[in-house]
C-alpha cells in the first residue's frame, strides 16, 4: 500500500525509456514525469517565467527546454540553467508494485518552501 502523500502516476511498463506522460491533479498543476535511459523524473508542468506548459519541450540528457521561450531546466532539481531564481518544482518518483508514484520534493536549503 502506497504512502498517503504519494500521487498515483500510472503502470511502470507504459512510461518506457524516452518517453514522457502528464499526471492530473483536480484544482493543481499538472505534472510531467520523465523517463530518461530508465531513471524517472517529474516536474510541475508550468514554466516559472510565464506559466506555460513544459511538457512538449525538448529534451536533451536531464535539460528540459521551455518550448515558450527556450528556458532550460534541469530535470533532477528543476533549477533554471540561466537564472537561480527560476525553479520548477520537482517530485520524487517512487516505483512500487510495477507502479510509479509521485512525491513532492522541497528544494534542500530553502525552508520557507516547507
Amino acid at each position: 500500500m502506497p504512502e498517503p502523500s504519494l500521487i498515483a502516476a500510472g503502470a511502470l511498463q507504459d512510461l518506457p525509456p524516452g518517453s514522457r506522460k502528464l499526471v492530473f491533479r483536480p484544482g493543481q498543476e499538472s505534472i510531467v514525469v520523465l523517463n530518461v535511459n530508465g531513471q524517472f523524473f517529474a516536474l510541475e508542468n508550468s514554466c516559472p517565467h510565464a506559466g506555460a506548459s513544459i511538457a512538449s519541450g525538448a529534451c536533451q540528457g536531464h535539460v528540459l527546454s521551455c518550448p515558450a521561450h527556450g528556458l532550460k531546466f534541469n530535470i533532477q532539481n528543476g533549477q533554471c540553467t540561466a537564472s537561480p531564481d527560476l525553479r520548477i518544482p520537482i517530485y520524487d518518483v517512487v516505483v512500487q508494485d510495477e507502479s510509479l508514484w509521485l512525491r513532492a520534493n522541497e528544494p534542500a536549503g530553502d525552508p520557507s518552501t516547507r
